[in-house]
């Protein structure tokens, strides 16, 4: 009798199975074409990316090379790379030519760059950040020292990978203002930070010096 009852309960497995088979089989291999197609797709897509991002560093490097035959023909290749390239490589091509515009004198171009990056939400935050240092940098002796105190302060957090040179500068736009004791503090903080750059804790010595004097 176990057998008989066997083979009636493996008969209904069956054409219950087939009957599952007949309702879903054909979303299952639908799903499971689905998920070749789409394996497949990603690595077509990742290939293809990869090699965009190759081809956009070396039209990069191109644009670049252009300043050597003078700044106006470099900052306009640099633009009209940027126009094409995504917000990444763009960015970098209009951080090289406000670098260009800065070198020629024209301040007031460069910053109006920086400032254009720094106001992008399509940017990496790090070249963002880099764009509004920048932008502070080449308005020290001019800018209004409260405002660029205040662009200043989020990149003078410690998790942020410019706070030495944002700390350095608010040292220079607190002196500017007229305040000379937090600009010492601020400058002998910089002094006595063992993993701020040789080069900013030297210049920051002398100047807690010179600001503890006067």
């Amino acid at each position: 009798m176990s057998d008989i009852f066997r083979e009636v309960d493996e008969d209904l497995r069956r054409d219950r199975m087939e009957g599952l088979f007949k309702r879903y089989g054909g979303i299952v291999l639908a799903g499971a074409l689905a998920v070749v197609a789409g394996t497949g797709g990603y690595t077509a897509w990742r290939s293809w990316k990869q090699n965009q991002q190759q081809q956009e560093t070396v039209d990069l490097v191109a644009a670049i090379s252009q300043t050597g035959q003078g700044a106006d023909k470099g900052v306009e290749a640099l633009a009209a790379f940027a126009g094409k390239a995504d917000p990444g490589m763009a960015a970098l091509a209009q951080l090289n030519a406000a670098a260009v515009l800065a070198r020629e004198g024209k301040t007031a171009d460069a910053v109006a760059i920086y400032d254009k990056i720094a106001g992008n939400g399509g940017v990496n935050a790090v070249y963002r950040d880099l764009a509004t240092l920048l932008s502070v940098m080449h308005q020290l002796g001019s800018g209004d020292p409260g405002q660029l105190q205040a662009r200043l302060q989020p990149l003078s957090a410690d998790t942020s990978p410019w706070r030495f040179s944002a700390r350095e500068m608010t040292a220079v736009l607190a002196a500017r203002a007229g305040d000379k004791e937090k600009a010492r503090t601020l400058f002998q903080q910089l002094a006595d930070d063992s993993q701020a750059p040789a080069g900013v804790r030297s210049r920051a010595s002398d100047l807690a010096t010179l600001y503890g004097k006067t």
